[in-house]
């Protein structure tokens, strides 16, 4: 490896003093191989015949860092892409000229397609193992299967002969923790037994899921959405979708769900699915070396992730491209499309739910909706919108509490408090006892004649539609039927759990272990929505004389279904926090498998997010980016203000003068001590100090690596060798050093702009095409740089918010 071979070469030059066999000679001796034979000649006075050499073309193509990007840094779009044409015209050219590299065309067109199928694959794979160790887990708490602790409850019981369809859920085979040690069913003691070992079980599990995060892998917390949202706008946070981070998130994101805490699975899939990709995008060179098309598989990757998680390919694309990416062209679609399909394909085949459904609360409405009920509808889509706004600005409050106080230092202490009270205060209600998914799956089931929920138990008609002297628990027909006690039940239940929902929401979402915000806010929208549905349903019952129900709504007729109630509060509620709209709506249609309700899904939908939208701008995960303080510049936030750049650009009157390089009038020397006296990440070249024309743009990091390759490689560069960036090298004077030209490293066509740009045009411009900076000029000579960082920190004060809140640069 040659960079290996001159990061050992210490001081010494690349002499003919080296033996040829010897480590330090590996490098430089093939490097003699390809450079101008006056080159050695050099160290003896010897004046180069053919200019310097330009070492850069040379180690760009040996691994040396150039044009790569460093840690907590912003990548240069138009850059990537150019690389990426320069490969692909490269690639068409040399094709027609043999048959290997005929192969060698066709393999690079066909690996992104092949990078598709890994990454489905793998994150379908990865979502079957999560759903059932999650499922596994979470039945643990309550008991464990004597054929075999690795089942949970409902296979456990599936082949007991034993087993009652009014009693399905018990079965010799399955036993409570009470059974087990104190040999009972029932009463205060088994209550106590098996209320005990929930808690126990619950703090064992979190507790398990923030040490493994916080000791091997801090960047698995979270749900990731907010940073995978940074990421494909440019940003480069290493680690962050590595190896260890997808192995912790996986394990840590079944102990998170199986403890019961209000979080969910779905939005941390997104953020493994994305890890799949990084990790796959490794296996391929035109991926891993060029940081725009690994984030156009990101970008697939994501929808991958919901695809799993919902079990929606085509919610999952459209989520993709609605709601994180940040490039999104149309072959990105086609292959997103896809790799959601693989995915999907894969989580079917796994099984994971044994019901050939991809989540567990498919459902299937049959009922039609009735035009009059569209008002219900909009009221569940400002409840949403309510809750929505109401949740993010308590969420960053209890965030932003976190972080500024010493509550964030102790984040295992903290999860086993938010853990503790959850557990205690979620078993004696059954729909907070149960996970999410599964109250959910319950608050959206239309009940029918062999159901045995509470929330089923209806009386019986009478003739002529009044209700019988008697309730049969368990009995409903296609027609309303009057609320039993079951039912009144379920619903002070539901009431107190939507109370605990909303509340410890707020809270948990933000801890250090891995929590999605899906499954929270469904279900709160769920009980909401089940309430107003069976608070209608019982107003059609008992006035359908009304004439809002004439014509519609008969006596005996089955009008209204409040698991379609449940369903809508629950993407309205969605809806409000994370401000999705299209991608919404066919999520839930496919989750419901039907196009009826579709009109009713974009009322409250629609609803919701302009009810949201009024009372704050941000969704949840532009929130939090901004809590973060991470360089994201929203693209769906309009920039009003009236300044110019010359407003917003840096040098300001009180800062000292821009810092430059000139085109070859600085040794390497100087241009050190420059690098080492600053911290910005790349500087303006000109043609000298006095005229500041603009030449072109250089980067910190490619001269840091230049310099010090030049040195180790390049016979006689010394501290007083001039650095110039000319397209031919001039002639030095008798026994000078040789020059060092770093053209290849310097990019001609920088962005500029004049002074008197409107920002309004300069946001525009540095959204569109992802620019890092942009310099400022005035009649060809440079006056200031913008940078994203500016540019963010602008919008921040404009917003009369804390410009130094932006934390990276």
């Amino acid at each position: 490896n040659f960079d290996y071979a001159v990061s050992l070469r210490g001081p010494t030059a690349c002499g003919l003093s080296l033996t040829e066999n010897s480590v330090d000679a590996t490098g430089c001796r093939f490097l003699r191989a390809l450079l101008p034979s006056d080159l050695a000649g050099r160290s003896k006075g010897g004046q180069a015949q053919n200019g310097s050499v330009d070492v850069l073309d040379l180690l760009q193509g040996w691994g040396s860092g150039v044009g790569t990007y460093d840690d907590f840094n912003t990548i240069d779009w138009v850059r990537e892409k150019s690389k990426d044409r320069d490969r692909h015209r490269e690639i068409s050219r040399k094709r027609r000229q043999s048959i290997t590299a005929l192969l060698l065309s066709v393999s690079d067109a066909f690996s992104g397609w092949l990078l598709m199928l890994l990454i489905g694959l793998m994150s379908g794979a990865l979502a079957g193992g999560i759903d059932i160790a999650a499922h596994w887990l979470t039945d643990l708490k309550e008991g464990v299967c004597l054929n075999g602790f690795w089942f949970n409850h409902e296979h456990c019981c599936w082949n007991s002969k034993e087993t009652t369809f009014q009693e399905r859920h018990r079965c010799p085979q399955w036993k409570s923790w009470a059974e087990l040690t104190v040999g009972v069913t029932e009463g205060a003691s088994a209550y106590v037994v098996n209320y005990l070992m929930y808690v126990i079980w619950a703090l064992l599990f979190s507790f398990l899921a923030v040490f493994l995060v916080r000791a091997f892998a801090p960047y698995a917390c979270g749900s990731g959405i907010p940073e995978i949202k940074t990421i494909l706008s440019g940003f480069i946070i290493r680690g962050y979708l590595g190896k260890w981070t997808l192995v912790i998130k996986t394990i840590t994101l079944v102990l998170a769900v199986a403890s019961g805490l209000s979080l969910g699975k779905e939005g941390p899939l997104v953020h493994v699915a994305c890890c799949c990709g990084n990790i796959f995008c490794h296996l391929f060179t035109k991926y891993r070396k060029n940081e725009a098309k690994r984030r156009e598989v990101l970008s697939a990757a994501s929808a991958v992730g919901v695809s799993v998680a919902f079990g929606a390919p085509i919610g999952g694309v459209l989520f993709s491209l609605e709601e994180v990416s940040y490039y999104f062209p149309l072959k990105t679609l086609w292959r997103s499309f896809f790799a959601a399909l693989v995915a999907a394909f894969t989580l079917r085949s796994i099984n994971p739910f044994g019901n050939s459904r991809l989540v567990l609360f498919y459902v299937e409405f049959h009922t039609p909706w009735h035009l009059l009920e569209l008002f219900p509808f909009v009221l569940l889509g400002i409840f949403g919108g309510l809750w929505g706004a109401l949740f993010i600005r308590a969420n960053i409050a209890w965030c932003r509490r976190r972080k500024a106080t010493r509550l964030g230092r102790y984040p295992v202490l903290e999860v086993a408090v938010v853990s503790l009270a959850t557990a205690v205060l979620a078993f004696p209600n059954d729909y907070t006892r149960m996970s999410g998914s599964e109250l959910i799956s319950e608050l959206f089931n239309d009940c029918s004649l062999l159901d045995s929920s509470k929330l089923c138990d209806y009386g019986p008609l009478a003739k002529g539609g009044e209700p019988a002297g008697n309730l049969s628990e368990g009995t409903v027909g296609q027609a309303e039927r009057p609320a039993g006690p079951g039912v009144y039940t379920a619903v002070w239940q539901l009431a107190m759990a939507l109370l605990f929902k909303m509340a410890i929401t707020v809270v948990t979402f933000g801890m250090k272990v891995p929590s999605g915000l899906f499954i929270p806010s469904m279900a709160v929208g769920a009980v909401a929505g089940r309430l107003l549905g069976i608070g209608m349903e019982q107003l059609a019952y008992y006035h359908h004389d009304w004439d809002m129900f004439h014509g519609w709504c008969s006596p005996g007729a089955h009008c209204i279904t409040p698991g379609l109630y449940a369903m809508l509060g629950a993407a309205a509620c969605l809806g409000g926090v994370t401000r999705m709209t299209v991608s919404l709506v066919v999520i839930m249609f496919e989750l419901t498998g039907g196009l009826e309700y579709i009109v009713p899904l974009m009322a409250a939908v629609m609803t919701s997010k302009w009810v949201a939208d009024a009372l704050g701008r941000e969704g949840i995960y532009e929130a939090h980016i901004r809590l973060n303080g991470y360089p994201f510049l929203e693209p769906k936030e309009e920039f009003v203000h009236k300044t110019l750049a010359t407003d917003v650009m840096r040098p300001r009157r009180s800062d000292p003068p821009l810092s430059v390089v000139t085109q070859d009038g600085m040794t390497v020397e100087e241009l050190e001590g420059l690098i080492s006296d600053t911290s910005y990440s790349g500087f303006p070249v000109v043609v000298s100090p006095e005229s500041h024309r603009l030449v072109g743009f250089v980067l910190r990091r490619d001269l840091v690596i230049s310099i010090d390759n030049a040195r180790r490689c390049q016979e006689g560069i010394v501290g007083v060798s001039r650095v110039i960036f000319t397209e031919h090298t001039p002639v030095e004077a008798q026994g000078a050093p040789p020059p060092l030209n770093l053209r290849a490293i310097l990019d001609l066509s920088p962005l500029a702009i004049t002074d008197h740009t409107p920002m309004e045009i300069t946001v525009d411009i540095f959204r569109k095409l992802g620019l890092r900076q942009c310099l400022v000029t005035q009649n060809g000579r440079l006056l200031g740089i913008i940078t994203k960082k500016d540019i963010l920190k602008h919008m921040a004060q404009m917003a009369n918010r804390d410009p130094d809140s932006i934390l990276f640069n």
